[in-house]
């Protein structure tokens, strides 16, 4: 569950002044500011942009053009938004909802170059203006959201058969529009649209300041070892860690960061159990030191934010009024669907655990089982039980035969090809561009890739938007990125991914075929611009293909010998696909019941909260064993207090649902690429964007409403 679609505060900021735009291209402006200074009017931000495909000139911009060009952009789609809303004529889709897609594309644009900076280039002086910036966003999108002449406008729009008949998708647009105004607080009488404005621009800074502290703290930690403390690694983790330590000026010696691929390949394969412990307890304990970074005091005021507004908004807390705009539609179904895989994958992890402690005595008699021995013990089991070496078969699977996998499963089911483009301007020597035509040859839009981790970039894995498609200026493509954190190996030496870090390759591409494929007519309804509990369903989609023979065969070879993977190898790693299986799925719950549980308090619950107590707490409610933390631990939760995903973290469990049985679409066909299957997949999921009900998206697609149990088979959790 590493596979994140996660918002840095800037963007979620810029997110929520939707009527920017999202998709127009840079010269297709509306609005001109009230004054414009020389140096900002010379910004190549505001420049056309002579670049092929209209690609963001990313060589020719520094964190210096940001401030004003954020300033400026703001400042033009108020005053377009003040001229649509004080209009005498009678609201129409032509001179409201088009007018209103159109207003913000420079907001979205500079926005888009900002989350460049935010997430993969973050320094002090990016944290310095992120923060700044921040709040004021959140009050610019404040404007826009709650303009009682918009709103009476848009109200209108939507209660008019004539919406429909100017346009399929108008009415559509009309009904997202108002649903977000009001869940803005549109609706509500002058003075508490001022306190929920006042208490969304305080969680804006707070988020913001949250995810700063985590990554401060995941920064300043470097565990750095010598050679003979390197006990059990395979040697692409050492070659990696070698050049993680000299990429820091530390020759000779060994680094390992708080990076997730990092600390997880270290706790799966070091015999060094006093540094499994030392590198675990820093990694779960980012943002809860006893320094500047740390977060209980951020998490404790805005889960009393969030459960104020929520009540202002006249729903009983957040987990209610987040699930009203959900598949979901209500907290009560969320956490039931979580309820129902967590009982049988707890008991599944007591079983494991008794397993794992008799083999930790077996090396240490009398020891107790840790949370930092569980990956290297359940490794130990998995060598033993299934005859799977890491070592043999680490060298299949290299970075460029994955990637090439993935690219091919693309075209596979959508008739897409990914050519690489070395002339597109790039943000960092390890981003690389590909242009992505279809069957015809005809361009459908740029995708970039920032595999590799370094200092400075977030972590995790994420899907961003530079520019998404839309069909109401002409024809205007997509262009999109992809983020992972994957240690880059030394000079000359081929990058070796693991199973889970291809899994996640293949996922976040299923994210930017979301953005790429889309065909819809506006910009706010194009692509990933859905709820959480669907938007990760394209995504997790795309996992199920990693390991099919069909793909493994042509693929997984060799990164020396070019050999190709052996079938009798391939059925060595689907029997072990299911193993540990309840550990994966426990820690994971755990996050997503206690984001839920911190967002059902009421103002009165959340006034006095302490937030290690309060996971504590509700860790121990549910029966969680000390072995199995949370995935995500609170004091660093980004999806939940960083990010876009507070009281949704279930939505990747929810989107399995249907992804497993979504996949089972295609295997009930005998032919795990069947056209006529993946063509309504196409046709309903990836190019709809928001334009359709995601319920009915599904059915359409699959024929009738999702089930759970290809779910709990995956999972090897149905006889629980």
């Amino acid at each position: 569950m590493s596979k994140l679609l996660t918002v840095r505060p800037i963007a979620l900021a810029i997110s929520l002044v939707f009527l920017a735009a999202c998709g127009s291209q840079p010269e297709s402006q509306t609005a001109a500011p009230a004054k414009v200074e020389p140096a900002v009017a010379a910004s190549p931000i505001f420049a056309t942009w002579n670049t092929p495909f209209s690609a963001i000139p990313f060589d020719q911009i520094t964190l210096d053009h940001l401030p004003a060009a954020l300033d400026r952009a703001m400042q033009e789609q108020l005053a377009e938004v003040e001229r649509i809303s004080s209009q005498s004529d009678a609201p129409t889709v032509a001179n409201t909802l088009d007018p209103l897609e159109r207003a913000g594309a420079k907001m979205r644009q500079v926005g888009a170059i900002f989350g460049v900076f935010t997430s993969n280039l973050s320094n002090d002086a990016v944290r310095k203006v992120e923060a700044e910036y921040s709040a004021k966003l959140a009050a610019h999108s404040n404007k826009i959201l709650l303009n009682p002449m918009l709103f009476a406008r848009v109200k209108a729009l939507h209660e008019s058969p004539e919406t429909a008949k100017a346009h399929v998708e108008a009415a559509r647009l009309a009904e997202q529009t108002l649903q977000r105004m009001e869940r803005a607080g549109a609706a509500l009488d002058e003075a508490t649209r001022a306190k929920v404005a006042a208490l969304s621009q305080r969680e804006a800074s707070l988020m913001t300041q949250f995810n700063q502290n985590v990554q401060k703290d995941t920064d300043q930690f470097l565990l750095l070892l010598d050679a003979s403390d390197l006990d059990g690694l395979p040697e692409g983790i050492r070659d990696s860690a070698g050049q993680s330590a000299k990429d820091r000026n530390h020759e000779g010696k060994f680094a390992f960061t708080l990076q997730r691929p990092d600390v997880e390949a270290f706790l799966t394969y070091s015999s060094r159990r006093d540094l499994r412990e030392k590198l675990f307890k820093a990694f779960t304990a980012r943002g809860e030191n006893a320094n500047e970074n740390n977060n209980a005091t951020v998490i404790k005021e805005l889960v009393q934010i969030r459960a104020e507004r929520a009540q202002l908004l006249n729903q009983p807390n957040h987990a209610e009024l987040v699930a009203s705009d959900s598949m979901a539609k209500t907290a009560d179904a969320a956490r039931d669907l979580l309820m129902r895989v967590w009982t049988p994958a707890l008991e599944q992890t007591k079983r494991d655990r008794d397993v794992l402690t008799a083999k930790l005595r077996a090396q240490i008699p009398n020891a107790n089982l840790e949370a930092w021995d569980w990956r290297y013990f359940a490794e130990q089991v998995r060598v033993e039980k299934f005859a799977l070496n890491p070592a043999e078969l680490a060298p299949y699977f290299g970075l460029e035969n994955m990637l090439s996998a993935s690219f091919y499963v693309s075209e596979q089911l959508f008739g897409v090809r990914f050519t690489e483009r070395k002339d597109i301007p790039v943000y960092h020597p390890d981003v690389r561009v590909f242009e992505v035509k279809d069957q015809s040859n005809q361009h459908v839009g740029l995708f970039y890739i920032d595999y590799f981790a370094r200092q400075g970039k977030r972590s995790g894995a994420w899907m961003a938007n530079y520019r998404p498609q839309q069909l109401l200026d002409g024809s205007v493509d997509a262009q999109v990125v992809n983020n992972l954190n994957i240690a880059k190996p030394p000079a000359g030496k081929p990058a070796l991914i693991s199973l889970t870090e291809a899994t996640t390759l293949f996922h976040e591409l299923g994210h930017g075929l979301h953005g790429l494929l889309s065909n819809v007519r506006y910009p706010s309804l194009s692509g990933t611009s859905v709820p959480r509990d669907f938007v990760e369903f394209p995504a997790q989609f795309m996992e199920h293909y990693v390991l099919q023979p069909q793909v493994l065969k042509q693929f997984a070879k060799h990164v020396e010998t070019t050999e190709v993977i052996s079938d009798a190898l391939i059925q060595k790693i689907r029997n072990a696909e299911r193993f540990n299986q309840g550990f994966a799925t426990v820690e994971f719950v755990a996050s997503a019941l206690v984001d839920h549980a911190y967002h059902r308090l009421t103002p009165a619950e959340s006034a006095n909260i302490d937030p290690a107590k309060f996971e504590r707490d509700t860790m121990a409610q549910l029966g969680a064993i000390a072995q199995i933390p949370m995935r995500h631990r609170s004091p660093h939760f980004s999806h939940v207090f960083g990010g876009g995903y507070s009281a949704a973290y279930y939505a990747y469990m929810w989107s399995e649902v249907l992804d497993t049985d979504g996949f089972a679409a295609f295997s009930e066909t005998g032919n795990i690429f069947d056209p006529a299957t993946a063509q309504r997949l196409k046709s309903y999921v990836y190019e709809r964007g928001n334009t359709l009900d995601w319920s009915e998206a599904y059915r359409k697609f699959r024929g009738r409403d999702p089930k759970v149990e290809p779910l709990l088979e995956s999972r090897g959790l149905a006889g629980g």
